[in-house]
């Protein structure tokens, strides 16, 4: 039995003269649908203790400068003090930050958030001697120091990430300058945050009922999913038009972000922000100009996969607000949050029971999710983690095919946090952002193949094939276009030029036109789009979700062929954290990322799905 949105909550949806639906607070949500953060922390009384603790500790890793080259039991001392400060740290950070998210509005978690980031900044900053000193320790010496303390093995491959660095890293009080900048440095982001989350607010349109719906960031994509054209023009308007009021005011908030990035690279001594950026995962830049010439040659495809949308929707004119609304009307499309979960835990069964239980748990009893909106509450969805607790995932769930896809998306990061903390020392337990994206993506890819396996019903079908070429469409040819805007903003800073909203605004039209524009009517508003992608103040980032889905999508095909080899083998990935190189993990799970293929077969997949879908329509291309 389907339950209504209501039942989450103890407060109907507010009804006022005009029939405005608004968004719930906080409080009135169930706990049954809220994550538990005080298996962090019980109290924030508790965690003040803690964070006084740590700075406690921070001088006794100051005690160690000077002293790594001095014996094997000095350096080991000081890397296992380092660890300890690093967790807890990264725990208090955590606590702080999702509280935060909870209820932007709240100034007390503000607060505290602000507190947690200054206690990273002191962890930086006390322990910015432990690269350069590390540098400073001859081959030889090391190799000395591993056989006196065998236990020093352990960091022996953090120690080579750190001296293949070498060339990047500054002396030892420059190092603590540096480390001084990061809050600073990351003010365009928090500036960012608090604007879009906290102070934006859209204008609210007429919904398909004819009542009057406040637009939110939550509520947007599925606002531009409704059958109802009108209704998909007023969102898109109404969000467009938002973010132009501010554009200057953006503008120059990116512009800072972009040039935190270029200072960066510039005084670490890297040829370009791009390749700082992709430098810690030891990822060739080829691979990231690989990924933008196989999109390229795929715009055909993508044309296609237009002209069949423009035929279906018998539009005339395809606008921007007319891609995201599904091709089929799904009479399942309400899906209540806890079908949802069952629907996606019986969808990776092939990955066994050990995978499923642990996953069951987490939702169900150990309080992992967080999942309604409410009113302040950061919007999109992500999954984080302090080792060694459990991980946490904040959604905004909609209940819809989306939804479902998205919890599982989200589940799939949280169990490869899961399968790392239990697997690896704190020290590798944290992978990189290059793979991150694998075992999310690879669950949506199960999800698909599950769906569409239960299902003999040519419109159901219709409905998840549909769904499936959104997926890439939206993950591995979207993300490219923003990573190729990306690129663009960088290499203008670095050749001089001025990030104005006028030239950000044109150069993302013409990204728009060269990839949509054979069929799309390019909308004047959607020049606007690059001021609210929020990972754009994290650079050089969205690359990794079209590479990690080119590579998921080609191991949930080896996992539902080969079955059990595929599976230990991609069990070893989640398990290895950040043991070895991206690339290698994904080579021992079965990937070569090195290589034009993934994304070729992820591309020629699209392909293969645009016909089956015009087949299964009977529309002719």
């Amino acid at each position: 039995m389907l339950i209504s949105r209501d039942a989450h909550f103890t407060a109907n949806d507010e009804n006022t003269g005009d029939e405005t639906r608004a968004l719930p607070e906080r409080a009135e949500i169930d706990s049954r649908y809220k994550w538990k953060l005080e298996d962090l922390y019980e109290t924030d009384e508790l965690w003040q203790q803690d964070a006084a603790r740590l700075q406690a500790e921070l001088p006794k890793l100051s005690a160690y400068a000077g002293k790594l080259g001095h014996s094997a039991a000095d350096l080991l001392c000081a890397l296992q003090l380092s660890d300890q400060i690093e967790q807890k740290a990264s725990r208090l950070y955590a606590y702080a930050h999702m509280r935060a998210d909870e209820d932007s509005r709240n100034s007390v978690y503000q607060a505290l958030s602000e507190q947690a980031l200054s206690l990273i900044v002191q962890v930086q900053s006390i322990s910015a001697f432990l690269v350069p000193e590390l540098l400073a320790i001859p081959a030889d010496v090391l190799e000395r120091f591993y056989t006196e303390e065998p236990v020093l093995q352990m960091y022996r491959f953090a120690i080579e990430q750190i001296t293949r660095q070498k060339p990047h890293v500054l002396p030892a009080n420059e190092e603590l300058l540096l480390a001084y900048t990061e809050e600073m440095a990351g003010s365009p982001r928090n500036i960012f945050s608090m604007f879009n989350n906290a102070d934006l607010t859209f204008d609210p349109i007429q919904d398909e009922s004819g009542r009057i719906l406040q637009v939110t960031h939550g509520r947007y994509l599925t606002l531009l999913e409704s059958s109802s054209r009108e209704v998909r023009r007023q969102a898109f308007e109404s969000v467009y038009t938002a973010y132009e009021k501010y554009q200057n005011t953006l503008a120059a908030t990116y512009q800072a972000s972009v040039k935190k990035d270029v200072f960066y690279a510039k005084v670490r001594h890297y040829p370009s922000a791009r390749e700082a950026a992709l430098f810690p995962d030891n990822v060739p830049v080829a691979v990231y100009d690989r990924l933008i010439e196989a999109v390229h040659a795929s715009i055909p495809t993508l044309s296609k996969y237009l002209r069949l949308r423009q035929s279906v929707l018998s539009l005339d004119k395809l606008h921007m607000y007319d891609l995201y609304t599904p091709l089929v009307a799904d009479v399942e499309s309400k899906i209540s949050y806890e079908e949802a979960v069952e629907t996606v835990l019986e969808s990776l069964q092939p990955l066994g029971e050990e995978y499923v239980a642990v996953a069951r748990k987490g939702i169900f009893e150990d309080g992992w999710v967080d999942v309604y909106e409410n009113r302040g509450k950061r919007s999109g969805a992500y999954s984080t983690g302090a080792y060694p607790a459990h991980p946490y995932i904040l959604l905004n769930h909609t209940e819809n095919r989306h939804g479902m896809f998205t919890l599982a998306h989200e589940l799939g990061h949280a169990m490869h946090t899961y399968f790392s903390y239990q697997n690896q020392p704190h020290v590798y337990a944290h992978y990189t952002i290059f793979v991150a994206e694998v075992a999310s993506t690879c669950n949506e890819s199960l999800l698909f193949h599950h769906l569409l396996k239960k299902t003999s019903d040519n419109l159901q079908r219709a409905a998840l094939i549909n769904h499936h070429l959104e997926t890439i469409r939206t993950t591995l040819v979207r993300q490219t276009l923003f990573a190729e805007f990306e690129m663009l903003a960088h290499a203008h800073v670095e050749e001089g030029g001025a990030l104005t909203a006028e030239w950000l605004k044109q150069t993302y039209k013409k990204l728009i036109e060269l990839y949509f524009g054979t069929v799309c009517h390019v909308d004047d508003q959607i020049a606007m789009e690059w001021a609210r992608i929020p990972h754009f103040y994290n650079a050089f980032y969205v690359y990794k979700y079209a590479t990690g889905l080119s590579a998921a999508l080609d191991l949930s095909e080896q996992i539902l062929k080969e079955k059990e080899p595929a599976v230990e083998r991609y069990l070893q990935f989640l398990k290895s954290g950040g043991s070895d190189e991206p690339i290698a993990l994904l080579q021992k799970a079965g990937v070569d990322m090195l290589s034009p293929e993934p994304v070729k077969k992820a591309l020629q997949r699209f392909d293969t799905l645009v016909d089956e879908l015009a087949s299964t329509l009977n529309v002719a291309l």
